[in-house]
């Protein structure tokens, strides 16, 4: 097992290099201590990386080279985590508190990315279209060129792989901004493409502050794309930003997630997608299942199985749940902690009943209580997105009323429908304003199914082949045929 250094560098134009803004500390949330520091990005130091990028696509060394090609060396990279996996899944679950196994499946998640976008890098093909006799006229997909990437501290290896892979598979080069709480892990992804060896500037990564790498990326004149992942507020501003230099976004916003849950749905299964639904990662998750619509006849035993599967978690230390199983480890940060725990005492004050859990761990970490409410539709608790290990479970009449109460708040990202009726299921699918809708699973389907959102949930899609779009222009050539 290889030792955590106690220094990281950003990665710039092939070289690891210091931060112009200094360093910052990353902290192990479990213990609250000091795990190593990173070099802290500015906005030269974002402009360096975007000049680099700009370079490689100017140059055509991603571009020009035959897509399968492309699509080899983005599987290699995929192929190096897994070498790698065992360091990489350490090192994940230090620096964001995860169960080890939960980052083993993170790390295993970063490498399908690559993968499966490898393997999609020759099948973005135009199509020639008939103009008559006179002219020959086809479509061509080219890479929008340079990709800033703004990742997210909740699944900092998978989310960056997500955008990676598609990025580089269709010819662009990349500049991500890690998260400042989680960047180490992201430093794999400079040694995997040295590794497998794309050109140097294919792949920059660099750790900053939002307020200033963040917003130095999403502002540059030579950023052609930007995907970001992360709250509303600051996906707005970005899109904004990027507006300025007329640059297209991929959103990845907020989410408050419902399932509804008939009465002729199987609860003992249910329990399942409680325990993957809101609890894994510590419902630090943008798709939790935060919310349960359960109808009426059956929110009495919801509750109860809801709490069984709440008190039966070990919390505690990820590097000490190595083994697949009812644990959770420590929220990313104290303070992302102590945000969750205040939104639960602000909803017993609305007069929602706490059921299980809702405090801290009396003891060192950000650790929090599986937490279950008996809720209102109205509350804040069942409208504002809690990002921690709490379930509001309501319950609902009518089928209109249930998906008048999943409809009911200002996000769209995911949905799910639990019943034995497929008619029913089919109908709600319809109904439900969010980007993917889960049936009897939570979490069903896979890096092959697109995934995005509805509203303040964001706009356009990852994941799929929905999201390799993202990441090309269409160019149309006619051509005037001699008679």
């Amino acid at each position: 097992m290889a030792e955590i250094k106690d220094y990281w560098q950003n990665y710039i134009d092939g070289a690891w290099v210091d931060g112009s803004a200094g360093r910052i500390d990353v902290v192990d949330p479990a213990t609250g201590t000091v795990l190593a520091a990173h070099a802290l990005a500015d906005a030269g130091d974002v402009d360096r990386a975007v000049q680099a990028a700009k370079r490689i696509h100017l140059s055509g060394a991603l571009r020009d080279m035959r897509p399968i090609e492309r699509g080899r060396l983005v599987q290699a990279m995929g192929r190096y985590l897994l070498d790698h996996k065992d360091d990489i899944a350490r090192l994940l679950t230090l620096e964001q508190g995860k169960p080890l196994w939960e980052a083993i499946i993170e790390v295993e998640g970063a490498a399908l990315y690559f993968e499966y976008y490898g393997n999609q890098a020759s099948t973005v093909e135009g199509r020639s279209i008939p103009l008559g006799a006179g002219y020959f006229d086809w479509t061509e997909h080219e890479p929008l060129g340079v990709s800033g990437q703004i990742i997210p501290w909740n699944y900092p290896l998978e989310m960056t792989a997500r955008s990676l892979s598609a990025a580089l598979a269709t010819g662009n080069a990349c500049v991500v901004k890690t998260p400042e709480l989680t960047p180490l892990t992201n430093a794999w992804f400079a040694h995997a493409a040295e590794a497998v060896g794309l050109p140097r500037g294919a792949v920059n990564i660099l750790c900053g502050l939002g307020h200033e790498a963040g917003a130095a990326l999403s502002a540059h004149p030579d950023v052609n794309q930007i995907v970001f992942t992360g709250s509303v507020p600051t996906g707005i501003a970005i899109a904004k930003t990027a507006a300025g230099n007329v640059v297209p976004c991929v959103l990845e916003l907020g989410g408050k997630s419902a399932a509804i849950v008939h009465a002729d749905a199987d609860l003992e299964a249910f329990e399942a997608d409680i325990r993957w639904g809101i609890y894994f990662n510590a419902g630090q998750v943008c798709s939790a299942m935060s919310r349960v619509i359960v109808h009426e006849s059956r929110h009495a035993e919801m509750l109860e199985r809801a709490e069984a599967v709440a008190r039966g978690l070990s919390v505690g230390p990820g590097v000490e749940r190595d083994t697949f199983g009812a644990n959770m480890g420590a929220m990313v940060s104290n303070a992302q902690r102590d945000h969750a725990v205040q939104m639960v005492a602000a909803a017993q004050d609305q007069k929602a009943q706490l059921v299980a859990g809702g405090h801290a761990l009396n003891h060192v970490g950000a650790f929090m209580e599986p937490t279950v409410l008996s809720v209102a539709p109205d509350m804040e608790i069942a409208q504002q997105e809690v990002f921690g290990p709490v379930l509001s479970v309501m319950p609902f009449r009518s089928d209109a009323e249930a998906i008048e109460i999943a409809n009911g708040t200002d996000f769209g990202l995911v949905a799910g429908v639990f019943t034995a009726d497929l008619d029913r299921a089919t109908s709600a699918a319809r109904a439900l304003r969010a980007g993917q809708v889960f049936v009897n699973e939570w979490y069903a389907g896979g890096v092959e199914t697109p995934f995005g959102g509805y509203g303040k949930s964001g706009h356009g899609r990852e994941k799929g082949r929905e999201a390799l779009w993202n990441y090309v222009q269409t160019k149309n050539v006619a051509v005037k045929l001699k008679g």
